[in-house]
């Protein structure tokens, strides 16, 4: 009997990756996701986690950074593997060590650039725009206790036209980021670390 690799996802936002990770993993022989975590389970978390009926576990700052109370959290639901999906607060020290290389982040822009505190969302869209670069794309990576400075997994690009405004380069990085993200997991799960 094989046994299953548990993933957690943790998000912040509507939840758009942490769906299709979910579709991806749904008849997996050997990954499940079960756990969603997340720090504002009002924007979209709640709904992921009733549609398909996984566990969902909110938190607050505090909580995550309480390592006694969230481990615990953790290791009660047996989890394997974290991935982050949209999740704004930065992964604490003892989490990245804990879960040494199980830990990955997507980040929409081609990493190292555009990366660090403050650069989420449309902030890094706009950043790419207002630098006249001629691509974006998106980064998958393994998460250290700094904001998107852990190695490169893997990097989808896209062209940017002139004519493209930041609302544009979202939608082709999120084309991108939805194609790649749960094989990328995948991949990385079957290699292990």
């Amino acid at each position: 009997m094989i046994t299953k690799k548990n993933i957690a996802i943790f998000l912040s936002g509507s939840g758009s990756n942490a769906r299709k990770i979910i579709e991806h993993f749904k008849n997996h022989p050997s990954v499940k996701v079960a756990l969603l975590v997340s720090n504002k389970p009002d924007l979209g978390a709640n709904l992921i986690s009733e549609e398909h009926q996984i566990p969902l576990l909110s938190i607050t700052k505090p909580m995550l950074y309480d390592e006694t109370i969230f481990l615990k959290s953790l290791k009660d639901y047996e989890i394997d593997f974290i991935v982050l999906a949209g999740f704004l607060l930065l992964v604490p020290q003892y989490l990245v060590k804990q879960f040494d290389h199980k830990v990955v982040n997507i980040h929409p822009a081609l990493l190292p650039k555009f990366g660090g505190k403050g650069m989420y969302g449309h902030h890094v869209h706009e950043a790419v725009k207002a630098s006249g670069e001629i691509e974006s794309g998106m980064t998958i990576h393994f998460c250290n206790a700094q904001y998107d400075e852990g190695d490169i997994i893997f990097q989808a690009k896209t062209v940017i036209e002139p004519s493209d405004s930041p609302t544009d380069i979202a939608r082709k990085v999120l084309v991108l980021e939805h194609t790649h993200y749960a094989r990328v997991i995948e991949s990385v799960l079957a290699i292990g670390h």
